[in-house]
């Protein structure tokens, strides 16, 4: 496949494509590209459907959400945005920490959701209204859960989604090598 055709395949609406394929009918659950803030919303009066709902239709929010998915679980899926804590920005130091022990396992999923998908990963503070970035140690953890899924294995959605994108996006397997800190 060429570079071009694969660069245009490698869209939100791809993605959107792929996770409804193995999830919509397994689970009751669809991605949907959103005019906003990302949200989780489990079925309700409204749809009866489980909806991760991604911002402005961004790849990479994309990405983010679905990853957020792959860890919650069966409870956690009846929950709005899972029932997790968030502090919006402007983060103290004291916060962006709590934050990042939360988000270790999802930037690792979501890194390696980018790899299959052939897509950029960027780690995310998620803190714009302070100078307070993704902190070393944080990277390094994050680096640390990936290597910790490679070895001892993925879970099965992520699984699931990490072969639907190679598969689409014609990406190599997934090696401890692919993974560094260098340029990050």
């Amino acid at each position: 496949m060429s570079s071009d055709l694969l660069m245009a395949e490698r869209t939100a609406d791809s993605l959107v494509e792929l996770f409804n394929s193995l999830f919509a009918g397994s689970l009751n659950t669809v991605l949907l590209r959103g005019d906003d803030e990302p949200i989780y919303l489990p079925a309700d009066e409204t749809d009866s459907r489980h909806r991760v709902i991604f911002a402005h239709g961004f790849f990479a929010s994309a990405l983010h959400e679905i990853s957020h998915w792959c860890i919650a679980g069966a409870e956690r899926r009846q929950l709005v945005d899972f029932g997790y804590w968030y502090k919006p920005d402007g983060r103290t130091a004291a916060e962006q920490r709590e934050f990042e022990k939360v988000e270790i396992k999802p930037q690792a999923l979501e890194w390696m959701l980018s790899e299959a998908a052939g897509h950029k990963f960027h780690f995310s503070a998620d803190n714009l209204g302070s100078d307070i970035g993704a902190s070393p140690e944080f990277k390094c953890n994050v680096l640390k859960q990936v290597q910790s899924y490679l070895q001892d294995g993925i879970p099965d959605r992520p699984q699931q989604l990490i072969r639907s994108f190679q598969q689409h996006y014609g990406t190599e397997p997934l090696t401890p090598e692919r993974f560094s800190l260098e340029g990050k």
